[in-house]
């Protein structure tokens, strides 16, 4: 009468429920049994038991790091690492721990990268040194059944004397653009003046009516000052008549 009840419990004591985000690697009496899940199933008591694994993506931050880049300046880095398990066998039976692997693996990956690449590459092509890392610990981390979905570099901190040169440099760039436009300005307006001059001295009278627009422009401003003009002509008949008169006196 109790081998009924007991063999009830026995059978009730093997089901296990996985979510749909869980799988579950069985083995028996120590060998790679089959996978389970999601849902509800059954392994034999005592002699079968699981391992369960979350094929969600997951995130891993990776601590920061004080590295060299390749032209010996030191910095301080750190990134974030999202990956997922395509595999659920493999990673059970392939690694050991398969969260400190691809933590460890990434580590090592984001030294070695940033000590391949200068400083101002490491600052401004980001995005590709993500790719490359991506790529790197993705292939590494392959034959585990791990897929690395993205790598990003969160923070990268550079020496206090290295900031001030590089603000010493920036400034140093920004002045000298500034130095630049300001010459082609001068250039371009030497070059208009030059062909004015050049339209006035064919058209005189070019230079009557810049003078009646001098005279318009000096009253726009409410000045009490009078100038009368003479025409150049007068002035070029008057130069003439004194230099006569000179010449008379000789």
């Amino acid at each position: 009468m109790f081998a009924i009840p007991l063999v009830i419990l026995f059978i009730l004591a093997g089901f296990r429920v996985a979510q749909e985000y869980e799988r579950s690697v069985v083995f028996r009496l120590g060998r790679y049994k089959s996978l389970k899940g999601p849902g509800l199933y059954w392994i034999i008591p005592l002699f079968e038991w699981q391992n369960k694994v979350d094929t969600r993506t997951m995130t891993v931050t990776v601590e920061q790091q004080e590295t060299i880049t390749k032209d010996s300046v030191t910095i301080k880095v750190n990134a974030v690492l999202w990956y997922k398990i395509t595999d659920p066998v493999k990673a059970i039976i392939s690694v050991q721990n398969y969260k400190s692997a691809v933590y460890q693996v990434a580590l090592t990956s984001l030294r070695n990268i940033i000590g391949q690449h200068v400083l101002d590459e490491v600052l401004k092509e980001r995005n590709t040194i993500n790719d490359t890392l991506r790529n790197i610990v993705d292939e590494a981390t392959s034959p585990w059944g791990i897929k690395i979905e993205m790598v990003e570099m969160k923070d990268v901190e550079i020496p206090t004397s290295m900031q001030r040169a590089m603000a010493r440099e920036a400034e140093a760039m920004r002045e000298k653009r500034a130095r630049i436009i300001k010459a082609e300005a001068e250039s371009e307006a030497s070059v208009k003046l030059a062909s004015a001059a050049q339209l006035i001295a064919e058209n005189p009278l070019a230079l009557e009516l810049r003078r009646m627009q001098m005279v318009s422009e000096i009253g726009a401003e409410n000045n009490t000052t009078t100038i009368v003009l003479m025409p150049s002509d007068m002035i070029s008949a008057a130069g003439n008549a004194m230099k006569l008169l000179n010449e008379n006196k000789k």
